[in-house]
């Protein structure tokens, strides 16, 4: 599959590329990162390859992603138009300040403006709200981001790290109001964080939000760079993110993932892109490049076909364990068709339970 082989974000009418550019990593304010000519040769190189859909954030490297985006915006104009920019409001760029972040009203329409003005645009693609603001009533949030589609300073809107009941909390309200709703959901998605499957996933496919996983590769611990052979000897670029997803588990994620790469005659990185790209409901995996060779690489994920047995034996390497209610699934076909089998062993349902292989007295 090419870059440029693009796909609808969820129900929406909004087509982007299976690969979105993440721009957490352009600019060096944070002490690690893109300097501003290494991500503007990415950028190039990724809209040259087909990717039209770029992600960012008000907060990122201090606003200086949006700046560089902005500027590069502005010495392309004719781009614009072909670009899907996202980026992200709830981060508080004004420390003492209550209303400089979070999702309010005030908040929120300040944030647009000023990313306005960092990207150089007159208006924003897909809008996410970044996280969750427990302070502030969603109505308010879902309000004020609709006031900014019908100025027609926002096209779209995402949300992103949020609980799944408050989502789609959000999404009926909206819907009964005639209010723009949520078309995306961005989440952590990757072979050694799939908590998501137990609500969010399902809730995004219930309710038609296209995914985009950010962190497909775990901070890089999956990019085939940390290996059990050289355990404790590589430093990441981003530190104290790569170290702490580096266990026992996630070698064990890489053997898998290095015998697969040899059988596919590719790399860790794109087999581990692969798989979070073969899930139900990813629309487009962010992918992050803090070089032009990472970019390369990743992008050639596209071409990746796992087997069905590659899939499964990664999947039952990483498959979760989930709680109530989700573990109480197997038994419910019983209790609601009166009796089946279920895993090969017969249940029958009575108004006192389940019996395996016998009638209740």
């Amino acid at each position: 599959m090419p870059l440029n082989h693009y796909v609808t974000l969820g129900r929406s009418g909004l087509r982007v590329s299976p690969l979105c550019l993440g721009a957490m990593t352009f600019g060096e304010d944070l002490g690690w990162g893109s300097s501003v000519e290494e991500s503007q040769t990415i950028i190039d190189r990724f809209i040259d390859l087909g990717g039209n859909f770029i992600d960012t954030a008000n907060f990122y490297t201090k606003s200086h992603s949006e700046k560089i985006l902005g500027d590069h915006v502005g010495r392309h104009p004719a781009r614009r138009d072909r670009l899907v920019l996202a980026t992200k409001f709830s981060g508080n760029l004004y420390p003492g300040d209550p209303n400089g972040g979070g999702s309010g009203r005030k908040s929120i329409l300040a944030a647009c403006e000023n990313s306005l003005r960092r990207l150089q645009t007159d208006y924003i693609d897909l809008y996410w709200l970044h996280n969750w603001d427990v302070h502030t009533p969603i109505d308010e949030t879902m309000a004020a981001l609709e006031d900014l589609v019908r100025a027609g300073k926002v096209r779209y809107i995402g949300v992103s790290d949020t609980p799944a009941w408050k989502i789609a909390q959000a999404n009926v309200m909206a819907h009964f109001r005639g209010w723009s709703s949520f078309v995306g959901l961005q989440i952590e998605y990757s072979l050694l964080e799939r908590s998501v499957e137990q609500e969010l996933v399902p809730m995004a496919l219930e309710l038609g939000l296209g995914i985009t996983p950010w962190s497909p590769l775990k901070s890089g611990a999956l990019s085939g760079k940390y290996t059990r052979a050289n355990a404790g000897t590589q430093k990441g670029d981003r530190g104290a993110f790569v170290q702490s997803a580096l266990s026992e588990k996630t070698y064990a994620v890489v053997d898998a993932l290095e015998i697969i790469a040899r059988e596919q005659g590719t790399t860790v990185a794109r087999v581990a892109l692969a798989w979070v790209q073969s899930q139900p409901g990813v629309s487009s995996t962010i992918i992050g490049a803090r070089r032009l060779s990472q970019l390369e690489d990743n992008v050639g994920a596209l071409d990746v076909r796992l087997t069905a047995e590659q899939l499964a034996r990664l999947d039952a390497l990483t498959k979760p364990a989930f709680g109530f209610p989700q573990s109480m699934q197997p038994i419910f076909p019983a209790i609601h068709n009166g009796g089946t089998t279920v895993n090969g062993v017969f249940m029958e349902a009575s108004p006192y339970g389940v019996v395996k292989g016998e009638k209740p007295y």
